[in-house]
């Protein structure tokens, strides 16, 4: 079965995202814990944790398929001491906001080197970054997503995911979310089933389907290799329909979330329809 939902809003509180979840039809979802473009944020309290789980128990969406997103601010890979403990200590923030609502994954983009060091010190840096932040929480995985590589950006194959799992020690407490948008923007043709075939074995052969957690399913509105991140609708970019079928069809993709992250909130709940068509087949 799979598990479908949208990056909704908790504007108003936390309790909000279950109820956004619901009016699409989603049996997943993801949101931001707090706001995302401020480094801090009061702490949640006992009362509106118990009325998130209230809701997110009432319209039957178990914690497992639910993933939060961090702030955009963070970078894990900062090359300045400054920035990078600042990002460290808010990256540690999301993820005890995380440990607090009992949710089991922290979905994040890794980081930049800024064009001050070099790639592979930077993609240690994240790992020990990760590291630092798992070391002082538990019950929380931290999910890598892949990135579109604007700029200065890392985590763009899966051989730098690779490798910054390979610097974190608690490998148990580490995933990957795949954004399809982002991969086909890397140089992906997701939409030629043999490079989207080939795309996926790798994942297997070099990660691991298991460390699979989440996905993002984007389509794209630059074409394949422009590393340009820029979220289309469904069937309305370069990537179009067929990729997001051949996911529905496989069974490798059921069990985790898959997150709409499209640019049109009101026709979310149409997506997730077309979704569960072509899960159907």
């Amino acid at each position: 079965m799979k598990y479908i939902g949208a990056h909704v809003s908790a504007s108003g509180g936390i309790q909000n995202a279950p109820l956004n979840a619901e009016k699409i039809g989603a049996n997943a979802f993801a949101f931001f814990t707090k706001n995302q473009r401020q480094w801090h944020a009061p702490p949640l309290q006992p009362e509106d944790i118990s009325l998130f789980h209230t809701e997110r128990e009432r319209i039957k969406i178990r914690v497992e398929h639910i993933l939060p997103h961090d702030s955009y601010l963070i970078n894990l890979g900062h090359p300045e001491k400054e920035g990078l403990q600042k990002s460290r200590e808010a990256f540690l923030i999301e993820m005890k906001r995380c440990q607090d609502l009992g949710l089991p994954l922290l979905n994040f983009h890794p980081g930049a080197h800024l064009r001050q060091i070099s790639e592979q010190e930077c993609l240690e840096r994240i790992g020990k970054s990760i590291q630092w932040a798992l070391d002082q929480t538990q019950g929380v995985t931290a999910v890598i997503e892949n990135t579109a590589g604007q700029g200065s950006t890392l985590g763009v194959t899966l051989y730098q995911l690779q490798t910054i799992i390979e610097t974190v020690e608690s490998k148990e407490r580490v995933g990957i979310c795949i954004d399809t948008a982002h991969a086909f923007a890397a140089g992906i043709p997701l939409h030629d089933f043999r490079a989207f075939s080939e795309f996926f074995s790798e994942l297997e052969e070099t990660i691991g389907f298991d460390k699979l957690r989440g996905m993002h399913l984007n389509d794209s509105k630059k074409e394949c290799g422009t590393r340009v991140d820029r979220h289309a609708c469904l069937g309305e970019g370069f990537i179009g329909m067929k990729p997001f079928e051949w996911i529905m069809q496989d069974t490798r993709f059921d069990s985790i979330p898959l997150i709409l992250e499209t640019p049109n909130p009101e026709g979310w709940g149409e997506e997730i329809m077309m979704l569960r068509e072509c899960e159907r087949g």
